[in-house]
C-alpha cells in the first residue's frame, strides 16, 4: 500500500511593508502605492493606502500608523489537488485603483503579477467601511489581517467566504512576461476600461465589465514603463480617445484607441523613458474661480516624461486654433497631438543626484502639483502649477530679460569689447565658434515667444526621506493650510508620510517637508537571516542585518523591534538567534563575535558578551536541561575555528531577574565552524554535539567529555545545515553541493544521498516525532522530505529570493520560512492527503506547460527585430516595420483556451449523439404508439442537448472564449450555429449566443459564404439575433426609465415639507387623571 502524507500549504505571509524592487526577479514599477478612495469621502484619514507586499496587498491607516487589511486570493493547484485556499505563490509588481462616483459601487483594484497575469479585485464598500472604521484593531482575526488554514476559517480579504468579494478577475494576455504597469481609465464617460503593459513591449486594453480583452497594441521594442489615458479637447484632437505609453526603447507613443493605431511618436529622449504621467493642469487659483463649464472648456492636458538622462520633459496638447499663431500653423503638422514645451529644472542652489535617471513622476489628483523622484535618491522634487495670469507674467518677464541681454551683447559687439587675451593664448578659430553656435541652436529647441514649462510650473519644495525612495503617492485630500502630504515607499521595507506646507506669499526660499510618521515596525530593512520559535509556538524571532523583531505568530503582529548594538552603540550584524527556556529572553549571535541577550518584555539588551569569539558566530544552539537539573547551556560555532560552551546563570545586583552567559568550555577545531547542534537526548551520558566545519565533514563529540565519536563525510562542499531526529537515530545534512545526505548515528554510515535543490541548502529542520524534514535553499524553494523512504514529498514555492532559515513548530502544525526577500511565510499542515505519484505527475505537467508556454509566447520586440533582419535587401527596414500591424487580438492561445475548445467540441458531439438517440426513440415510439417519455441522459446532467451546449459555453471564461472558438473546426462550427439557433428560438442565453454568433461569422466568413447550405440558417440566425437583442434592449430601457421615475418621486417626497395643522393634532393628554 502506498504511503500517504498530509499536505503543507502557504497560509499567510508577513514582515513586508513594501516589496517593490526587493528582489531581482521582480521588476521595478513606478506604480506601487495607491489610495482606496471614493467621491463620498472627505476625511483623508479614511483613505487607506495600499502597498505591495509580495503575494498580497496591505492597506495601512496613515492616521493610526497600523495595517488595516490584506487583499489576496487563493491559489488552485493544477490537477485539482490541495485545499484551494492557499496564498498565491506569485509576486505583485504594480497596482492601480479605480475611482467610483457612488459610495455603493464596488472599488476595483487591478494588480499586475510577475507571471504575466492581471488580477482585478472587487471590494465591497460596506466591508471596507468595517475595516477602515476607527474601532480597535487588537483582534487581528476579525479585521482581515490573519489568514489561517488550521481551523477551517479564512479571514483573508478577498478570499473569505463571509466577505462579499468574489474571486479576482483573471486576465491572461502577456504570456510569461511580467506586467510592469496597470492603469484604469479615470476619464468621464469611460467605465471599466483597463490598460496593462509588460516587459514584452505589448500594451493590452481590457474591458473589466465584459471580462474580456479588447485588443493589444504593438510598437515598443522594449519593456513598457508607463501608461496614461488621455481625452484631449480642441479642434486638432476633437473626439480622440487616446493612450500614451513610454518604453525602455526611448520612445513615447500616442495611440488612437478608436483606430487602434499610433498617431504620434515623441522622440528626443536620450535614453530609456522610465516613467510618465498625464493629467489636466488645474492651478490652485483657477479651480475655485472658474465654473465647471469653464474648466471643462479650458482643459490643459500636460504630459510629463522622465528619462534616463535625468531630464523631466513636459508636453502639451496641440490646439492649433487656440494656441498657435499663423506662422506656426504653416510649419506645424496637423496630425501631432502633443507638443514639446520644455523641461522642469530645479533651482541652481538645489543639490541632488542629477546624473541619475528619473524613477517616477506623479501628478496630484487635483492637478495642482507634480512630483519627480530620481533613481537611487532620497529626494522628491515638488512643482506647483501656476495660474494662467502668473504664467503669462512669467513669460513676459523672461522675454524682457532676453531682450535686455541681447541689447547688452549688441552694444558690446559694436564697441569692440572682447575678452582679454594673453600673449601665450592661441587665437580662437572660426570652426570652434561655429561649433559653439550650433550647440546652442541644438539646446534652444523652442520658440522664445511660446509659454514654456517653467512658465507654467514653479519649484515648490523638496521632500527628503531617510532612505532611498522606491515610489511615492500623493494623498487625495489637501491639508487645512493648503499643504500636501506624500506617502513614500522606501527601499528599507518601510513607509513614511511627509507634509509639505504651503509657502507664505512673501517667501522666496523653497519649502522643506516635515516627516509626519513612519511605518517601519512591520518589516525588516534587509533580508532575514534567522527565524526561531518559542517553546510554546506563540512567538517568533526574526533577525536581519542590525534589527531584531519579535512577532506574535497567531496575530502576525510585531511585538518588539530592537536595534542590535554593542556597548559602544555600534550596530551589530545578527546572524543567528534562539529563545532561552522560559521564552523571556532571546540570545543573538553577531558577525562581530558578540553574544547579546534581549528581554522580550521590555525590548532592551540586558546583557552583552562582547568578543565571545574572534570571528563571526555562524550558529548557536540551546541545550535543554536534563531531568533533575536546572542548568542551561549554550553552544556557539564561529569562524575562529572554535566551539564554545556557555552556562546560563542569573546576574547579581539590580539585574538579578535577567540571565547572563558564563564561558565554561572550548572545543578547538581545525577549520572554521559552519554549524553546531545538540542532540535531543536528555541523558547526559548519551547527549552528542554535532559540529560541521569548512572541510566538508561533520564531527560528532560526546557532550559530557567532548571526546570524539564519529566523523560523517561524503559532502563535496562545506555543510551549511543539519539536524538530527528526536530519537537520535539519523542525521540529515545539506551543504553547498546542493545534496542532502542521511547518516545513521550508530556507526556513521551514509543511508542515502538525495538531490532536488538547484542551489546551496541553507537550513534543515526535522518535524518532531517523525523522520520527515524540511529544507530550504538559495533557489527560493522549500522542500519536504521523507527520511525513511528517501524521497521528496512536496515542493513549496512562494519566496522570491533565497530562503535562509526555517522554524518548525513543536507539533509540526506549521513551518515558518524567512529569506532575503524580507518576508516570512507561514506553511500550515492541512487535511488534504498527498499521493506521491500524483505529485510527480503534477510536477511534470508544470514543467511541460512552462516549455510549451515559452515556445508559444514570443516578445513583440523579438518579432519586429527578426522581421527587420530577415527583410529583403531592396526593402527598407523602416518601411517593412510600418507594414506590420499595430494591433491584434488581446488574448493569445493558451492551454486554458485549448482545453476550453476541446470541451466545446466534446459538448457538441455529445449533443449530436443525444439528438440522434432522441429522434430514433421518438420514431420507435410512434411505430409502437407507446409512451414518448424517455429517461434523461446522465452524461448531459439530465439537460436537453441545446441546454447542455449552453451550459458548457457559460463555463468558459469570457477572456478565453474567443480563442477557444477559434480551435473549433468548420464542421463543429456549423453544428454549434445550429444549437445557437435553437437557443435563440427558446430565448435562452441571448447575449452569449449573439456574441458567439457574430464572432464565428467574422472568423469564418470566407468558408461560411462559400458553403451554400449555410445560407438558410444564416438568414434565420440574423433574424433571431436582431429580434432577441431588440427585446432585451427594450426591456432594459423600460426598466431604466421606471427606475428613474421611482428615484425622482422618492426625491420629491423626500424634499416635501410636512405641515401639521392644529385641528388635526390630537390631545394626547386628554382623558388622563379622570376617574
Amino acid at each position: 500500500m502506498q504511503h500517504t502524507y498530509l499536505r503543507y500549504e502557504c497560509a499567510d505571509a508577513f514582515s513586508l511593508s513594501c516589496s517593490s524592487g526587493s528582489t531581482p526577479s521582480v521588476p521595478h514599477s513606478s506604480s506601487i502605492l495607491a489610495f482606496l478612495r471614493s467621491k463620498g469621502k472627505s476625511n483623508s484619514s479614511n483613505h487607506p493606502v495600499l502597498s505591495l507586499a509580495g503575494s498580497q496587498l496591505i492597506g495601512y491607516d496613515l492616521r493610526r500608523g497600523e495595517p488595516l487589511m490584506k487583499i489576496g486570493h487563493r491559489e488552485v493547484l493544477s490537477g485539482g489537488v490541495g485545499t484551494g485556499r492557499a496564498l498565491n505563490s506569485g509576486q505583485i509588481v504594480c497596482l492601480d485603483v479605480s475611482e467610483t462616483n457612488n459610495r455603493d459601487n464596488d472599488v476595483k483594484v487591478a494588480t499586475g503579477w510577475v507571471d504575466g497575469s492581471v488580477r482585478v479585485f472587487s471590494l465591497d464598500p460596506k466591508e471596507m467601511a468595517r475595516f477602515t472604521s476607527s474601532g480597535s484593531s487588537d483582534d487581528a482575526s476579525q479585521n482581515g489581517l490573519v489568514h489561517s488554514l488550521l481551523h477551517g476559517n479564512s479571514n483573508f480579504l478577498g478570499s473569505s467566504d463571509e466577505f462579499a468579494c468574489k474571486e479576482p478577475l483573471l486576465l491572461n494576455g502577456h504570456g510569461s512576461s511580467p506586467v510592469q504597469f496597470v492603469v484604469f481609465d479615470k476619464n468621464k464617460g469611460s467605465v471599466g476600461r483597463l490598460a496593462s503593459a509588460g516587459s514584452d513591449g505589448v500594451v493590452i486594453l481590457w474591458d473589466v465589465v465584459a471580462e474580456t480583452g479588447l485588443f493589444r497594441l504593438l510598437g515598443h521594442r522594449g519593456p513598457v514603463t508607463g501608461i496614461s489615458f488621455i481625452c484631449p479637447t480642441g479642434s486638432s484632437a476633437s473626439g480622440m480617445d487616446g493612450l500614451v505609453t513610454s518604453g525602455a526603447d526611448g520612445l513615447v507613443k500616442v495611440w488612437d484607441l478608436n483606430g487602434q493605431c499610433c498617431v504620434q511618436t515623441l522622440t528626443g529622449h536620450r535614453g530609456s523613458v522610465g516613467c510618465l504621467d498625464c493629467s489636466i493642469l488645474c492651478p490652485p487659483g483657477e479651480a475655485s474661480s472658474n465654473t465647471s463649464d469653464d474648466v471643462e472648456s479650458k482643459k490643459k492636458w500636460r504630459l510629463v516624461t522622465g528619462c534616463e538622462d535625468g531630464q523631466v520633459r513636459v508636453w502639451s496638447v496641440e490646439d492649433l486654433e487656440a494656441e498657435s499663431t499663423s506662422e506656426d500653423k504653416e510649419s506645424a503638422d496637423n496630425d501631432e497631438v502633443f507638443r514639446y514645451v520644455g523641461s522642469l529644472q530645479p533651482p541652481a542652489n538645489f543639490s541632488s543626484s542629477s546624473n541619475e535617471g528619473i524613477a517616477s513622476v506623479h501628478f496630484h489628483h487635483n492637478g495642482h502639483y507634480v512630483g519627480v523622484c530620481r533613481a537611487n535618491d532620497r529626494v522628491i522634487e515638488i512643482y506647483a502649477a501656476r495660474s494662467e495670469v502668473e504664467a503669462q507674467k512669467k513669460r513676459r518677464r523672461r522675454l524682457r530679460r532676453r531682450r535686455e541681454k541681447q541689447s547688452v551683447a549688441a552694444n558690446a559687439s559694436e564697441k569692440g569689447e572682447s575678452k582679454k587675451r594673453g600673449l601665450l593664448d592661441d587665437p580662437e578659430s572660426d570652426d570652434e565658434q561655429d561649433k559653439a553656435e550650433s550647440k546652442e541652436d541644438q539646446l534652444v529647441e523652442l520658440s522664445p515667444d511660446m509659454v514654456k514649462a517653467m512658465d507654467e510650473f514653479e519649484f515648490r519644495g523638496t521632500i527628503r526621506a531617510t532612505h532611498k525612495i522606491r515610489g511615492f503617492a500623493f494623498t487625495p485630500v489637501l491639508e487645512r493650510g493648503g499643504g500636501i502630504r506624500v506617502v513614500v515607499a522606501l527601499a528599507t521595507n518601510a513607509l513614511e508620510v511627509h507634509s509639505l506646507p504651503k509657502p507664505s506669499k512673501n517667501a522666496q526660499v523653497a519649502v522643506t517637508s516635515e516627516k509626519v510618521s513612519a511605518l517601519d515596525m512591520y518589516g525588516h530593512p534587509t533580508g532575514i537571516r534567522s527565524v526561531s520559535l518559542s517553546s510554546e509556538d506563540s512567538m517568533a524571532c526574526t533577525v536581519s542585518k542590525n534589527v531584531v523583531k519579535i512577532w506574535n505568530v497567531s496575530s502576525r503582529s510585531c511585538l518588539r523591534s530592537i536595534a542590535a548594538a554593542s556597548s559602544g552603540n555600534a550596530s551589530c550584524y545578527c546572524l543567528c538567534a534562539a529563545f532561552l527556556p522560559g521564552n523571556m529572553h532571546v540570545v543573538l549571535g553577531t558577525r562581530e563575535g558578540h553574544l547579546l541577550l534581549i528581554d522580550v518584555a521590555s525590548g532592551d539588551i540586558v546583557y552583552r558578551e562582547e568578543n565571545a569569539h574572534d570571528g563571526a558566530i555562524w550558529s548557536l544552539d540551546i541545550r535543554q536541561p536534563s531531568p533533575g537539573q536546572d542548568t542551561m547551556s549554550l553552544v556557539t560555532g564561529s569562524a575562529d575555528k572554535t566551539v564554545k560552551f556557555f552556562e546560563v546563570e542569573s546576574q547579581e545586583g539590580e539585574n538579578s531577574r535577567h540571565p547572563m552567559l558564563v564561558h565554561a568550555r572550548t572545543l578547538q577545531m581545525s577549520d572554521d565552524v559552519m554549524c553546531v547542534r545538540f542532540s535531543h537526548s536528555t541523558d547526559p551520558t548519551k547527549r552528542l554535539v554535532f559540529v560541521a566545519s569548512l572541510d566538508s565533514t561533520i564531527k560528532v563529540f560526546f557532550d559530557d567529555s567532548l571526546k570524539f565519536f564519529l566523523s560523517l563525510y561524503g559532502h563535496k562542499l562545506p555543510v551549511l545545515a543539519f539536524d538530527s531526529s528526536d530519537d537520535d537515530t539519523i542525521l540529515a545534512s545539506g551543504g553547498a553541493d546542493k545534496s542532502i545526505k542521511i547518516f545513521g548515528l550508530d556507526f556513521g554510515d551514509t543511508h542515502r544521498t538525495l538531490y532536488g535543490h538547484e542551489d546551496s541548502i541553507t537550513d534543515l529542520r526535522f518535524v518532531k516525532r517523525t523522520h520527515n524534514f524540511f529544507t530550504c535553499s538559495k533557489d527560493s524553494t522549500v522542500r519536504f522530505w521523507d527520511g525513511d523512504r528517501f524521497q521528496q514529498i512536496l515542493l513549496l514555492n512562494g519566496h522570491a529570493s533565497e530562503v535562509c532559515s526555517l522554524a518548525v513548530s513543536r507539533t509540526g502544525a506549521f513551518v515558518l520560512s524567512g529569506g532575503m526577500d524580507r518576508q516570512v511565510r507561514v506553511w500550515e499542515r492541512t487535511k488534504d492527503i498527498v499521493f506521491l505519484d500524483e505529485e510527480r505527475e503534477r510536477e511534470l505537467e508544470e514543467v511541460f506547460d512552462k516549455v510549451d508556454g515559452s515556445k508559444r509566447d514570443e516578445n513583440t520586440s523579438d518579432v519586429l527585430l527578426r522581421a527587420q533582419k530577415d527583410g529583403d535587401e531592396g526593402l527598407d527596414a523602416d518601411d517593412e516595420t510600418d507594414e506590420k500591424p499595430q494591433s491584434e487580438a488581446a488574448v493569445k492561445q493558451s492551454i486554458l483556451s485549448v482545453s476550453a475548445g476541446d470541451r466545446i467540441m466534446e459538448a457538441v458531439e455529445l449533443a449530436d449523439e443525444e439528438s440522434k438517440e432522441i429522434a430514433a426513440f421518438k420514431k420507435l415510439q410512434e411505430d409502437k404508439s407507446g409512451d414518448n417519455r424517455r429517461a434523461p441522459n446522465p452524461m448531459l446532467f439530465g439537460m436537453d442537448p441545446s441546454q447542455y451546449v449552453l451550459w458548457v459555453l457559460r463555463s468558459v471564461k469570457s477572456v478565453d472564449l474567443e480563442q477557444s472558438l477559434l480551435v473549433l473546426p468548420l464542421k463543429h462550427v456549423e453544428r454549434l450555429m445550429h444549437y445557437l439557433i435553437l437557443l435563440l428560438r427558446a430565448g435562452k442565453g441571448i447575449e452569449l449566443c449573439a456574441k458567439i454568433s457574430v464572432f464565428l461569422i467574422k472568423a469564418h466568413q470566407a468558408q461560411i459564404v462559400a458553403n451554400r447550405t449555410m445560407m438558410t440558417p444564416l438568414r434565420e440566425l440574423q433574424t433571431l439575433v436582431r429580434m432577441r437583442t431588440t427585446e432585451i434592449r427594450d426591456t432594459a430601457g423600460f426598466n431604466i426609465a421606471a427606475m428613474r421615475i421611482i428615484a425622482r418621486i422618492a426625491n420629491e417626497k423626500k424634499n416635501e415639507r410636512i405641515n401639521y395643522e392644529e385641528k388635526s393634532m390630537k390631545d394626547i393628554w386628554a382623558g388622563l387623571g379622570k376617574a
